[in-house]
């Protein structure tokens, strides 16, 4: 089972194009994915595809580490309340552990910050064979950073860099230079925005608020990022614009339904894995001969 080329085509900021997020929606795709409905929910249909996806995916995790050429790398960067977390819980739910490892990049250390910005997640790229998932990576340079420049100081930069179009196109073109490695180097890149609007954001946050089993979850600085919520939309348009090419695409994915939202990032996962073409190896002559003798002697046993 595989989603049609249409919807993922649709998802992708395609390479040259702007991202245009204040014409995306936060709920649906415009091309139909969900089929005849009839009795059943879009809800009951996305959460049934997802299962089928997630066993595909099980497969093709399995194909990658065999062929063992390719690393993949998964990114999400969403809004607070955006979904990651959930995401990739659920898309990720049917892999094999030992072949999947996620990181999560909160505030840098006093360690990280005396790097490069990109230093702390190049330690932490997944192997030939194994899957990498970022929540959230590199790119919180440019979106965070960018609506605080205040961060700007304590990374000791060089003089000349200072907050403003230059650094952030400086960044842009590092970032883009550093997957663009990654690729030829046999790692793909596939990175997902997860597209909330607003106004299912502050359902989110109230929700958080109002179960006991979440309120953990729930912090004052919450409020002040949702303040800026513009500005991050402005910083997302710039950096997926700018940053999506064609080794290392951008998806915007609906992220006000959760069931479409985690459907939708496991079939183009999938497609990801599939525009790999990757081969289980080849027995040869000889160690066919091996596996020959070998199950004659363990039916004799």
């Amino acid at each position: 089972m595989r989603l049609s080329h249409q919807v993922i085509d649709e998802l992708m900021v395609h390479p040259g194009t702007p991202a245009a997020l204040s014409l995306r929606s936060t709920s649906e795709t415009r091309a139909d994915w969900l089929g005849p409905i009839g009795r059943s929910s879009p809800k009951d249909i996305a959460e049934r595809d997802l299962e089928e996806f997630k066993k595909e995916l099980e497969s093709a995790q399995e194909l990658l580490y065999a062929d063992d050429t390719w690393a993949l790398l998964l990114i999400f960067q969403a809004l607070d309340a955006g979904g990651k977390d959930g995401t990739i819980k659920h898309v990720m739910s049917g892999v094999n552990p030992e072949g999947c490892e996620v990181f999560s990049f909160k505030q840098p250390s006093a360690e990280e910050l005396r790097h490069d910005f990109l230093w702390r997640c190049a330690k932490a790229l997944p192997e030939r064979g194994r899957i990498g998932i970022f929540n959230r990576s590199y790119y919180e340079e440019v979106l965070v950073v960018r609506v605080h420049p205040e961060l700007i100081a304590p990374q000791h930069l060089p003089s000349g860099s200072e907050a403003g179009s230059r650094l952030w196109q400086g960044r842009y073109e590092d970032i883009t230079a550093f997957e663009h490695h990654l690729h030829r180097n046999g790692t793909r890149v596939v990175k997902f925005f997860l597209h909330v609007s607003k106004e299912e954001q502050r359902r989110r946050l109230l929700a958080r608020l109002d179960d006991p089993a979440k309120q953990w979850k729930f912090s004052s600085a919450d409020l002040a990022e949702r303040s800026h919520f513009d500005e991050y939309q402005q910083a997302y348009e710039e950096a997926l614009t700018s940053t999506s090419t064609s080794w290392a695409p951008w998806y915007v994915v609906p992220a006000d339904h959760k069931p479409a939202t985690h459907a939708l990032v496991s079939a183009i996962v999938l497609n990801a894995v599939d525009e790999l073409d990757l081969r289980a190896p080849s027995i040869g002559a000889e160690q066919a001969h091996e596996l020959e003798n070998a199950r004659k002697a363990l039916a004799a046993d």
